[in-house]
């Protein structure tokens, strides 16, 4: 009778292990995961714990209007802490252990280069939302921030044509953005006149703090007689100690302004904005924008974060627009499976925060307004030039001898990222 009452209870057990794992199951089942793979430490923290945080609040404000699917949205957060082999190693543990099926996150470059393969190797969705250098197309990858046709181009065209700009410093943190940006940027300008002795371009590290003898070069290099401007790609918190040494060496905006594509709101926020008071930046989106709709995000935001003084900026703007393009494709497909987002995102439009509306392009870009803002006192910016409409972006340079034949088109019947127009050949990935 004990042999038999001990497997009976053992069978009890068994059962009720079985139900609650059972039960475990059916409620992860009844969430739809959403990864979040931004760096909330080391050098890049700076700028991407915002995005974490406005990724949350995406979460929580999609599931208060009644989820997805008839599902409560779950954020996944992981923290590749500014490691770019580590980026890879999050980004896998998302889509494989955690089960998310879309992912939003990374800001270099050199992340996003690092967890590229991985998208594809799953067949899983990334949603990048910080500008970039463009030459690059991935079925895998929508690609929210700006290329080079939708800010450093334009930013070039202002500084000519509305400040007279003649020598020009391409100031770069040293990784593959700023690299490939500045190669365009040295091909457009040369296809404007520009002589190569007048284009200076200088490299740091990421973190970068003693700028007095690069700081010299540029002061030397502004003082030949022609007006001189500063396109900036150095990233994270390098901006900082960059901006205070071209003060302590007396460069105004008047005298030699620096035209930034990494600086914003948050970068600006805490520190002491009087050495950037007059320089520019050029985004997409600034906080200063005039619409109903970014007030209604700012409202939102600050509600959310519980902080008066926070801000926000351009790549939270690119979330905002990603993370809603997201939802309408899965609303469209009736499903999360990568391969139907995919096809449901093309021709995709939601509202952006300057008024206008965003459409996701075959080429896995979106339409996006260009603005150009002068940096004040409060941290916040002036805009001082916009577009007149949205521009769409580019996948592929114009201005690179072995891009301007290259289209990137994720529809059928091309299917391709990397098809040469003239040679009528797809060389890269494809469906």
């Amino acid at each position: 009778m004990l042999i038999k009452k001990r497997r009976s209870n053992y069978a009890l057990i068994a059962a009720s292990m079985a139900a609650s794992i059972l039960s475990s199951s059916a409620m992860a089942a009844d969430t739809i995961k959403v990864g979040v793979l931004h760096s909330l430490s080391g050098t890049m923290a700076i700028s991407e714990t915002t995005l974490k945080d406005t990724m949350l609040m995406l979460v929580d404000e999609q599931n208060k209007n009644g989820g997805l699917l008839g599902k409560q949205l779950e954020a996944v957060v992981v923290d590749p802490a500014s490691d770019w082999p580590l980026f890879a190693e999050k980004a896998r543990e998302l889509i494989e252990q955690e089960k998310v099926d879309a992912v939003f996150g990374a800001w270099t470059s050199v992340s996003r280069k690092s967890v590229l393969p991985v998208f594809e190797e799953l067949n899983s969705i990334l949603f990048y939302p910080v500008q970039y250098e463009g030459e690059e197309s991935s079925k895998n990858i929508f690609y929210t921030g700006a290329s080079p046709n939708q800010q450093a181009i334009p930013a070039v065209d202002y500084l000519m044509n509305e400040i007279g700009a003649e020598r020009w410093i391409l100031a770069g943190t040293d990784y593959v953005y700023p690299r490939t940006t500045n190669k365009i940027l040295e091909a457009y300008l040369k296809a404007k006149g520009v002589d190569e002795s007048d284009i200076l371009i200088n490299y740091t590290p990421f973190g970068h703090s003693d700028w007095q003898s690069i700081v010299a070069d540029i002061k030397n290099f502004g003082s030949e007689g022609k007006k001189t401007a500063v396109v900036s790609t150095i990233n994270g918190d390098a901006n900082v100690p960059f901006y205070k040494e071209l003060a302590n060496q007396g460069i105004s905006a008047e005298d030699i302004p620096v035209v930034a594509f990494s600086v914003g709101e948050e970068e600006l926020s805490g520190i002491d904005t009087a050495p950037l008071v007059g320089h520019l930046a050029a985004w997409n989106y600034f906080q200063s924008v005039d619409s109903e709709t970014n007030d209604e995000f700012i409202d939102a935001w600050l509600e959310f974060i519980g902080d008066e003084d926070r801000v926000t900026n351009d790549p939270m703007e690119a979330h905002f627009i990603g993370f809603n393009m997201w939802v309408k494709a899965v609303e469209k497909a009736g499903t999360t499976d990568a391969s139907a987002v995919q096809d449901a995102l093309i021709g995709v439009s939601v509202p952006n925060l300057s008024g206008g509306t965003s459409t996701m392009m075959p080429n896995h870009h979106i339409t996006k307004p260009v603005l150009i803002g002068e940096i004040q006192d409060d941290g916040q910016f002036d805009i001082v030039w916009s577009t007149d409409g949205l521009v769409p972006g580019d996948a592929w340079s114009d201005y690179l001898p072995g891009s301007k034949d290259i289209i990137s088109d994720w529809r059928a019947p091309l299917s391709c990222g990397n098809y040469n127009v003239k040679e009528k050949v797809c060389s890269g990935q494809q469906l």
